[in-house]
């Protein structure tokens, strides 16, 4: 099995970095800046999917994700028999003066992850820990009986 890293992120730097090289008057980084400011109250809404790491093994998945700075009650967990649901959401800490303005790249507000497995779990039996900004959950494969007979029928 091999790991494949996808970060969406890191294809605005480089379509930032193309644009910049492109048109270097031009400046790109502020429309980046405009989706990560917040001004007095207004909560920022630009929700980020937390990156998550799925390890297999002949016994069960092991599934990570990065949440920095969650509360656990502020995350709910939901695993079926074919998929795991995460839902939070990250609560702004800031406060704005009266004409005050504060630009920010951390995200807050709700998200919802949902990752499908390949095979079935025992849901019943899903183990999670929070540490460290990191989220770990133990998901044990759904057992089979391997010495189970069963009746073969012959065709005509």
């Amino acid at each position: 099995m091999s790991l494949v890293h996808f970060n969406p992120w890191r294809k605005i730097d480089d379509i930032e970095h193309r644009l910049h090289h492109l048109h270097p008057e031009h400046h790109f980084h502020s429309l980046l800046d405009d989706l990560v400011s917040t001004e007095s109250n207004d909560v920022n809404n630009f929700t980020k999917v937390p990156a998550a790491e799925l390890i297999e093994t002949d016994s069960a998945f092991y599934l990570r994700l990065e949440i920095p700075g969650m509360k656990v009650e502020d995350l709910d967990i939901e695993a079926t028999e074919k998929s795991v649901s995460i839902n939070g959401e990250r609560k702004a800490e800031t406060e704005s003066k009266k004409h005050g303005h504060t630009k920010s790249e951390l995200h807050y507000g709700k998200f919802h992850r949902v990752i499908p497995l390949p095979v079935k779990i025992q849901n019943t039996k899903v183990t999670a820990n929070y540490r460290n900004g990191i989220l770990s959950l133990t998901l044990p494969k759904m057992t089979e009986d391997k010495n189970k007979a069963v009746k073969v029928n012959i065709g005509s």
